[in-house]
């Protein structure tokens, strides 16, 4: 990979002298993806922006604050409470979701020309050095039939010895959005790949030993390997009754003349296998307080396949008219085989475990549209029988939208209502170090809040509250519990650019407060703002144009009891002892733009060594020390 880096960076000047001037003019390309209920387009911008073009990473883009044991491309958590990933059947994967191609996150394209974008950066000495892929190309066989795919790799080496990142994730995609019948297909590959080396053993060591020399918790006689490895297939199926579908990827199309109702018919089926395993070479070497099955090698396995399959109905009245209503109602079928490996009471031996649960859920949606600027929703799930008999949910959303001076602003009040019985695997688990078997009562939790965006000046101002009963986390012995009483989470997030002239200040700032911070604790402070100046360099010979961003950002985390990571089950957990956060991480960078290229230089985290040693997010595991980045992003419209 270094070296065809460094070909792309020797013959990139030529390449991009080579293309002709023409090829800037706008060509049309939408990008979606589809609601959480799959019943309507949801429009995504493509993403060539060049502001800021450094923050080009996957968990930058999922949510601005993200947690992971040092090395980029590991498990990764929200620190932004409701950012995080809770949907009970996303259990195995949850920590690796901003990286995966998923049925929940597909994407979908409609190209006038065929669209290919390569992005590509670098990052640390060859013996340490992190390196991020991706190639994504998207082309239409007609107006209606658009094929595309994605492949993304992160591949990096780490710091700190055992910590190894080998992320591969690739979908294919496919779309026909015809009059009447209109068909969504992706499917994912998802390979993930993280050695583990379970912590450094002696922070002191951080002061004056390389980092590859510090001692590590896992070392090289476990050789300890986790894995993970997801297949899914998706495929929607819409068909109007109406005459002719909304050409602006609305599920149902628009009737013009009398006051009639429209309505689409949907089939939406979806497929999941994902298989996770755990590999020791030397359980009995200290990190672990109990082995059940083997005290020579752990070869910890287990599985999970999901099919789901959706009937539903769609209406609405004429969307012409100034006031329209509209709702849907549908049943979806779960299948769902899980397996895993346990340990057998008090042997050194384990049994393969099959099991298969099932459920019937209730779908239900409501809008309503009234007039051009104001709209609600509601939608809604009932679990009729099966596994989850008895949960629900409900959640709502209300939208006003202003005409401002400088454009137009939106003002969002939502909120929810869910009762779900948690995860399977926080009620069963069985492997060589851990093992548990409960009955948890169901979450109950009431959700409430207002957003205010207002993007032509670069603002998003959004409140968060939530009251959680039952409360389900993984506790200091790093196996399931549940909080019998109630626990509140409030968070507010700002996101605001401020600009005099050619200067810039972007920033994120995060507040957010748990009332219960020994079963839940949260940061109050986190801050990523990044200063820099702007300049476009034109030139008139050629009539080119040069665009260049040159300044520094502060990524800040105040102190708080982060969660410990537990590599035998591939976990969070809370503890109570060591204080992480607190720590300035301060970047410097240059961005640049020439036609449709986009490249960045940083130095990454330049005050290592210069403001202490205490740059942790999970105890344990420091952050990278100082290194040099790059990065370009290369598209083509041909």
């Amino acid at each position: 990979m270094l070296r065809w880096s460094i070909i792309i960076l020797f013959f990139l000047p030529s390449v991009l002298l080579a293309q002709k001037a023409d090829s800037l003019k706008p060509k049309i390309t939408r990008q979606w993806t589809l609601s959480r209920d799959f019943t309507e387009e949801v429009s995504i911008p493509v993403d060539t922006t060049f502001s800021l073009f450094h923050h080009l990473r996957v968990t930058d883009k999922f949510s601005p604050f993200n947690v992971y044991p040092g090395n980029y491309g590991l498990p990764v958590y929200q620190v932004n409470f409701f950012d995080r990933v809770t949907d009970p059947d996303m259990f195995l994967y949850r920590y690796y979701y901003p990286f995966m191609h998923l049925p929940g996150n597909a994407l979908f394209m409609d190209t006038q020309v065929p669209f290919t974008e390569m992005v590509f950066s670098y990052a640390g000495p060859r013996d340490r050095a992190e390196q991020v892929f991706r190639i994504r190309h998207s082309q239409n066989v007609n107006r209606y039939l658009n094929f595309g795919l994605i492949y993304d790799i992160v591949y990096s080496l780490g710091q700190y010895s055992y910590q190894r990142s080998d992320d591969k994730t690739f979908t294919l995609f496919t779309s026909y959005t015809g009059e009447k019948y209109r068909l969504y297909v992706s499917g994912g590959i998802n390979n993930i790949k993280s050695l583990e080396n379970g912590g450094i053993v002696d922070k002191t060591q951080m002061t004056s030993f390389d980092t590859r020399d510090i001692e590590v918790k896992l070392g090289g006689l476990n050789k300890a390997v986790d894995t993970l490895r997801e297949r899914n297939l998706l495929i929607v199926q819409r068909y109007s009754l109406n005459k002719k579908a909304s050409a602006t990827g609305d599920t149902l199309g628009r009737n013009r003349g009398g006051f009639r109702l429209s309505g689409v018919f949907s089939h939406i089926m979806i497929w999941e296998k994902t298989r996770r395993s755990y590999f020791d070479e030397y359980p009995t070497g200290g990190f672990y307080d109990t082995v059940f099955i083997n005290a020579s090698i752990t070869l910890d396995s287990l599985s999970e396949r999901v099919l789901k399959n959706t009937v539903r109905f769609d209406f609405s009245t004429d969307e012409t008219r100034k006031f329209s209503l509209g709702g849907g109602v549908g049943i979806r079928n779960e299948l769902f085989r899980y397996s895993q490996v346990v340990p057998i009471s008090d042997t050194l031996n384990s049994d393969t475990i099959v099991w298969h649960q099932s459920n019937n859920v209730l779908l239900g949606r409501l809008f309503n549209n009234i007039g051009k600027k104001f709209k609600w929703i509601a939608t809604g799930e009932l679990f009729l029988t099966g596994y989850r008999a008895g949960d629900f949910e409900l959640k709502g959303t209300m939208t006003k939208e202003f005409d401002w001076e400088k454009g137009k602003s939106l003002w969002n009040i939502f909120g929810g209502v869910i009762s779900n019985k948690p995860s399977v695997w926080y009620e069963r688990w069985g492997s060589n170090n851990y093992k548990w078997d409960n009955d948890f009562q169901k979450i109950f939790r009431i959700d409430a809040g207002t957003e205010f965006r207002y993007p032509a000046r670069r603002t998003t101002l959004r409140f968060n509250y939530a009251i959680i009963d039952n409360y389900t986390y993984f506790g200091p012995d790093a196996v399931p519990l549940q909080h019998g009483g109630g626990l509140s989470v409030a968070s507010l997030f700002l996101e605001k650019e401020v600009s005099a002239w050619k200067f810039h200040l972007m920033n994120d700032i995060l507040l957010q407060q748990s009332s219960n911070p020994d079963v839940l604790d949260l940061p109050l402070l986190s801050v990523r703002s990044s200063g820099y100046f702007e300049h476009n360099f034109h030139f008139k010979l050629t009539n080119g144009n040069l665009n260049t961003q040159v300044g520094a950002e502060i990524f800040y985390i105040s102190s708080w009891h982060g969660y410990c990571y537990m590599p035998a089950t591939g976990t969070f957990f809370t503890q109570s002892t060591d204080m992480v956060g607190g720590y300035p991480y301060l970047n410097a960078f240059i961005n640049i733009k020439l036609k449709r290229t986009r490249i960045f230089l940083m130095l990454d985290h330049f005050n290592s060594g210069l403001s202490g040693y205490n740059y942790f997010l999970v105890p344990s595991y420091p952050m990278n020390i100082r290194s040099f980045r790059y990065g370009l992003a290369w598209t083509f419209y041909n």
